[in-house]
């Protein structure tokens, strides 16, 4: 029974916190090595003091000069900005990092992880998403293991396991289709930041939340598909579960489906990625399909939604559209929680900027990079011509 040092990358959020809350059930199993993120001080200061690593790093780096001074006698090294983040992700005494960092932010860390040859638990989509062919080919050369952390990869992960290659013939990613299922484009206009984040299965963060309402969220998770199982765009298909019970599923060339079941607990995958590939028992909540009683398919509304049909766009187009994708709508998200942008002008504000953009093929690191400070601009400028502004409210 080997203990496992774990360095999380955005232990502040909500996967990184579920990660430590993992972690104590299993002290004997799992040590924090390392800690980071980017400006919360007070809750990073909070998780130091409880679980002792032996390092920790801020992004910001005024946040991380303050928590210098108010961890002085205590063990453990502080480092700032990015380069901290990326010196923590490729700690030569880590065995896993959780990369969890939310948004574009993680990509460098997350990679820096991935050269050191580490197993990365892999919460960040936006790594695979922008970056997919750069990080399979860096993780193929240095022996990087990369294990997802979402439910629904997770789940695929599993579904896998023990089968032979060229036996796929689709994979069904479920999504719970958020709080807006059901309403039409012309309700989802009026829909308010308050509402949005009001998911009926899940507690995620604010970015997060607003994404699997957009449905955009699934539709970053069908490129994180492509590349963590090597699958074309066409036998990747989206399927709403109200119930997030089955959280994802997959069908192989003889008909046979394999699913994936559990109650909507994000513990339970990030529990299977840190012990992979044990199964540990743990006092979570267990599934009673006698209470669930009834299990429910549908095809997505891609009128109501046009996030999936974006998304698949810039997938099958490559190169640093992807980067484009997602930066943009980062940019819109935030818009919309200022209450700067409608519900609907999220994913048309991404339309426009994927519209301007011209694709750089086999693009670097840099490429991404400038890719993304490209198209966050482009939105921002689209965003200012106030075309988008906030309306009425849901009434759906």
């Amino acid at each position: 029974m080997s203990l496992k040092r774990v360095v999380i990358l955005g232990s502040t959020g909500s996967i990184g916190r579920q990660t430590l809350e993992v972690i104590e059930h299993f002290p004997r199993r799992f040590k924090v090595e390392g800690l980071a993120a980017a400006r919360n001080l007070e809750v990073l200061e909070e998780q130091v003091r409880r679980f002792r690593p032996r390092a920790v790093a801020l992004a910001e780096p005024g946040a991380a000069a303050v928590l210098r001074s108010r961890l002085d006698g205590v063990k453990t090294e502080v480092y700032a900005g990015n380069r901290g983040l990326e010196r923590l992700a490729s700690m030569e005494t880590a065995d896993i990092v959780v990369a969890a960092v939310v948004g574009t932010a993680g990509l460098l860390p997350t990679v820096k992880a991935v050269e050191a040859g580490k197993t990365v638990a892999l919460a960040n989509k936006e790594t695979l998403v922008t970056a997919g062919s750069i990080v399979s080919e860096r993780a193929r050369a240095t022996g990087a293991t990369l294990l997802p952390v979402d439910s629904e990869h997770s789940a695929i992960y599993q579904c896998l396991a023990g089968e032979p290659p060229g036996v796929v013939e689709r994979i069904l990613l479920t999504a719970s289709g958020g709080p807006f299922r059901g309403c039409s484009r012309r309700e989802l206009h009026k829909v308010r930041p308050e509402e949005a984040l009001k998911h009926p299965r899940w507690n995620m963060g604010k970015k997060i939340t607003v994404d699997s309402a957009t449905l955009m969220n699934k539709g970053l998770e069908i490129i994180e598909a492509h590349w963590l199982f090597a699958q074309p765009y066409d036998k990747i298909e989206v399927v709403i579960h109200p119930e997030s019970i089955v959280h994802s599923m997959v069908q192989f060339v003889d008909g046979s489906v394999k699913a994936q079941l559990g109650l909507p607990d994000m513990r339970v995958p990030i529990q299977y990625a840190l012990a992979y590939p044990e199964r540990l028992a743990n006092d979570f909540p267990l599934l009673d399909l006698r209470e669930v009683g009834r299990l429910t398919f549908e095809e997505p509304d891609h009128r109501a939604f046009p996030a999936l049909r974006l998304a698949v766009e810039a997938g099958r187009i490559g190169a640093t559209m992807p980067a484009v994708l997602n930066a943009a709508n980062e940019v819109a998200v935030e818009k919309f929680l200022l209450g700067e942008v409608t519900f609907t002008g999220i994913t048309a504000v991404v339309e426009e900027v994927m519209e301007r953009h011209t694709p750089v093929k086999n693009p670097t690191l840099e490429d991404i990079l400038a890719a993304d400070r490209w198209a966050r601009e482009e939105a921002r400028r689209e965003i200012g011509l106030g075309t988008f502004a906030l309306g009425g409210q849901c009434r759906c």
